[in-house]
């Protein structure tokens, strides 16, 4: 959402917009264009107002002194004719921006658009609760959201730090060796899973075998990535996959996801072996709350784990952003993708942060490189490292088995009903076997709450920190509609001592035990922590950032404000499109200007960085010479100066790279 969230107005006199900060903005046509200097009615707060540095005494000052006398003249000196727009499409009548108040009207108008449903759909989503002073001072915080990469440690310890308490979490809860500082989202970073097998096995095997219960938008991903690498997936009951030897001795890699996607725990330790023997790697999709009660993956034999970190204190927001956590064994340290912060000393002897282990990344193999990824989902990581350490070891502990046991109490009263719960094993997650699920959507529906669908028969529901016993009874009570059962009250919710996760897969080692996670329990401690890695940081409220490039950007404070509005921070990504409307006209306007602005026909809002984007266009470019029957086109020419990422997007997306001087 943070990426995406665009606010505009559109009327039947309205036209395509531009943008600002975080948000194209536009405003709706009223009368002919007037000049706005000579107009009473103009607005006084607009953004170029306040959010261009130069003023017009400076600007024409600086033109002066360059010898020109106005900018158009100054610009068709410096930009060749043959590039610069002809048609005159971008301009302030196609494209008419909103002054901050009035972004401020229409995005609470499209926020009514959006609506309330409280979601329990779960494949890899929850409402998170994100503690007020981790939203105040970090989320909300320029401090904190305006730091450039820190290719320059010495301006950047603060948050380093508090990467390396997200590393030092997620290596906790994962038993793993060595986590990197976040990826850009859980579907992509079993992509990256995927291709770190594919590498390990020196690209020679070629089958990777995906276990029927991962998420589905996961495996959508991973169809898309295995093209470009010539890999070949099979997909089904995993235990049935790895029988034969003959698919073993071409498999590079295995990927399951604990617990899977329909809310069952199963115990991988014998597949591990298996998998082992045979000479490839095991990946693991998982969930880091449950991990507070489940057997860490690295306990049983796991290379390679990851899931999204979203539910430790960072909202849905429609899908994202959310920083993915990837963590691995010690062998395969070398080839994982992403940023890694590492703990140095400075030229005092003193300990400092920095990152580490970059001969592995894209900037330096280039084409050679395992993966694209040249950033992380830095301020999210950081808001998941603050909330572990808010709440510490036994607070998290204290919401994973609340939230196991409300699973519990509602499993015990729908099956109450007479409706069968499929998975036997579960920590938040139930797959509830009905007659006619379309009955309990309906009735779930008049009730404003959504619930997975997975067939005709069977409703997902999936529970989380945010839930309340109200929120209980309402969810039992949809069941009981769909039945014409007697509805419940609070006082008859019942308290399940059995537990739902297998004896032998309950987690017995320890958890967070550095200190950091252990002591900023209050407000007030955690609100001194806060600002006292900030104050390590130069930020855009210290001063400007020495450093250019394609991640500079302007998060204006009323552009940043509706990132929080709940009608657009508290949206399941896979909530019914009639719940969306806000959404939906956002997106949808926000690519008609990006199409006005490039000239395109098409704009997709779905890459999640540039190495993301540069991927997607490649891909596209791949795609249409083979649906022309020119599938032997699979040279890309690249400049030798041309960013890192360039050369490992074209062969991620199956071109062989020639590098060209420039």
């Amino acid at each position: 959402m943070l990426r995406a969230l665009r606010i505009t107005s559109r009327s039947k006199l309205s036209k395509p917009s531009v943008s600002t900060g975080l948000f194209l903005v536009r405003r709706a046509a009223t009368a002919a264009p007037v000049d706005a200097k000579k107009s009473l009615f103009a607005p006084l707060d607009t953004f170029q107002r306040r959010h261009v540095g130069p003023d017009d005494t400076e600007v024409a000052d600086m033109l002066s002194k360059l010898g020109y006398r106005s900018m158009d003249e100054f610009v068709g000196d410096a930009v060749p004719a043959k590039i610069r727009i002809a048609n005159g499409s971008v301009n302030d009548q196609s494209i008419q921006p909103l002054s901050e108040s009035e972004l401020m009207v229409r995005v609470r108008q499209l926020a009514q658009d959006n609506k309330s449903f409280r979601s329990y759909i779960g494949m890899g989503y929850w409402n998170a609760v994100v503690p007020p002073v981790i939203l105040r001072n970090v989320m909300e915080n320029p401090a904190w959201y305006t730091q450039y990469t820190p290719y320059q440690p010495e301006i950047a310890q603060g948050r380093l730090e508090s990467l390396v308490n997200y590393q030092t979490m997620v290596t906790s809860l994962t038993g793993m060796h060595i986590a990197n500082a976040s990826l850009l989202d859980e579907a992509t970073a079993a992509a990256e899973a995927m291709v770190m097998s594919f590498a390990s096995s020196s690209q020679k095997r070629k089958t990777f075998l995906v276990d029927s219960g991962v998420s589905p938008q996961t495996l959508s991903v991973l169809h898309t990535r295995a093209e470009g690498f010539g890999i070949e997936l099979k997909i089904g009951v995993i235990s049935e996959l790895v029988e034969s030897p003959d698919v073993l001795s071409s498999t590079c890699g295995v990927l399951v996801q604990y617990p899977d996607v329909d809310g069952s725990i199963r115990d991988f330790g014998a597949l591990a072996d298996k998998v082992h023997q045979s000479g490839a790697i095991l990946s693991v999709a998982t969930d880091l709350l449950a991990l507070m009660l489940l057997k860490p993956p690295g306990e049983w034999g796991a290379d390679i784990v990851f899931g999204n970190s979203a539910r430790f204190g960072v909202p849905s927001g429609y899908g994202g952003p959310h920083a993915a956590f990837f963590a691995v064994s010690e062998k395969l340290k070398r080839k994982m993708p992403g940023r890694l912060i590492g703990r140095s000393r400075d030229a005092e002897g003193n300990p400092a942060y920095r990152l580490a282990l970059q001969t592995r990344e894209q900037h330096i193999r280039r084409e050679k490189a395992t993966s694209n990824i040249c950033t992380s989902q830095a301020l999210l990581a950081n808001m998941a490292a603050m909330y572990a350490v808010y709440h510490g070891p036994s607070g998290l502990r204290d919401i994973a088995e609340r939230v196991h046991s409300f699973t519990k109490t509602v499993a015990a009263a729908v099956q109450k009903m007479g409706y069968e719960v499929e998975n036997k094993t579960f920590f938040d997650t139930l797959s509830i076997v009905t007659e006619n699920a379309e009955t309990v959507h309906a009735a779930a529906a008049r009730a404003g709450i959504n619930f997975r669908r997975i067939d005709d028969t069977t409703v997902g529901v999936t529970l989380d920190e945010s839930v309340s016993p109200t929120d209980l009874v309402d969810i039992i009570n949809v069941f009981a509609s769909a039945i014409d059962v007697k509805p419940i009250t609070a006082d008859a919710l019942e308290v399940v001592e059995q537990n739902m996760i297998p004896s032998d897969l309950q987690r017995t080692s320890g958890v967070l035990h550095h200190p950091v996670f252990n002591k900023h329990h209050s407000e007030t401690e955690m609100l001194r922590y806060i600002h006292h890695l900030q104050n390590k940081d130069l930020s855009l409220v210290h001063a400007m950032i020495p450093l250019g490039s394609c991640t500079m950007k302007l998060n204006s404070t009323s552009s940043m404000i509706p990132v929080t509005m709940s009608k657009f921070s508290n949206v399941h990504p896979f909530a019914p499109l009639d719940q969306v409307g806000g959404y939906t006209t956002m997106l949808k306007e926000l690519e008609e200007d990006l199409c006005i602005i490039t000239g395109f026909s098409a704009c997709s809002l779905q890459p999640n960085s540039g190495a993301a984007g540069e991927y997607a266009g490649l891909s596209v470019i791949r795609a249409y010479h083979r649906a022309r029957g020119d599938g032997a086109r699979d040279i890309c020419l690249i400049p030798v100066s041309a960013h890192g990422t360039n050369p490992a997007s074209a062969v991620m997306a199956g071109f062989k790279v020639v590098a060209v001087k420039s």
